[in-house]
């Protein structure tokens, strides 16, 4: 008996508890991954352009993870899919990440590298648990302590979002920004200090004004709905893991 594409990774994410779903048809196109909440993953392309191809590369029942390979449009993208906490998630590999061929170096690859540094000196079972000597880490945030760190308490922000653009945002209870640049966003669009100084008064109201890339410490507990809260005991250094740099992460459709 034939086995068809969709039900050989429908059993590969099986494995790992995750529900799989995909179209019987060609899969032509650049792909889409949505993640759906509660049960795993659904696959889906653009339904135009060269056939694409999907192959699970590992699989670590256990963790609750697997890694996926797709093949479309001239690219290869790696995708890390799995259970974190308390929902399914999906993570883009870097381009530029070699070795990347499990479940394990995937996730040594989406370490940013003052992280990865820090691990390197644990204990392997330990390097990418979400609590050890070296960090702590709430989804795709780790948080380095910064015990050098002395901050005037008029600098001190309250309750401050942190978020991808779009992102459901984790509250830190104190925070602190040192540089960046000044963005305006409104939804998932970011504009510059110039651009927004051009929009007429009346398109102004609904835009919100945020620094990009500043260096950000925490202290205090750090909330988020779909993650168990954290308490970090002095200030820390915050730190987004890779996947931002990786091409393939626009393939992603999933809002934290």
């Amino acid at each position: 008996m034939n086995v068809s594409r969709n039900e050989v990774l429908a059993r590969h994410f099986g494995a790992m508890g995750a529900h799989f779903s995909a179209p019987e048809g060609p899969w032509l196109g650049a792909p889409r991954i949505d993640v759906i909440e509660r049960l795993g993953f659904m696959l889906d392309f653009a339904g135009r352009g060269e056939e694409a191809e999907a192959q699970v590369l590992h699989i670590a029942p256990a963790d609750r993870h697997l890694l996926l390979l797709i093949r479309s449009e001239g690219e290869k993208s790696k995708f890390l899919c799995g259970h974190d906490e308390r929902h399914w998630f999906v993570a883009a590999i870097p381009e530029k990440a070699r070795g990347v061929t499990n479940v394990e170096t995937a996730k040594a690859a989406l370490q940013p590298t003052v992280v990865a540094e820090l691990a390197a000196g644990l204990p392997r079972k330990h390097r990418f648990a979400r609590r050890n000597e070296a960090f702590l880490r709430q989804g795709e945030w780790f948080f380095v302590p910064a015990p050098y760190l002395s901050v005037q308490p008029w600098m001190i922000l309250r309750n401050e979002p942190l978020a991808r653009v779009g992102g459901t945002p984790h509250v830190l209870r104190e925070a602190y920004r040192d540089g960046g640049v000044l963005v305006y966003t409104r939804g998932k669009r970011v504009i510059g200090a110039h651009e927004y100084a051009r929009l007429d008064r009346g398109e102004r109201h609904d835009w919100m004004a945020r620094v990009r890339d500043p260096e950000v410490f925490a202290r205090g507990t750090v909330r988020h709905p779909d993650h168990a809260t954290i308490t970090l005991p002095g200030w820390h250094r915050v730190v987004m893991n890779t996947e931002r740099s990786a091409r393939a992460m626009r393939h992603v459709v999933f809002i934290d």
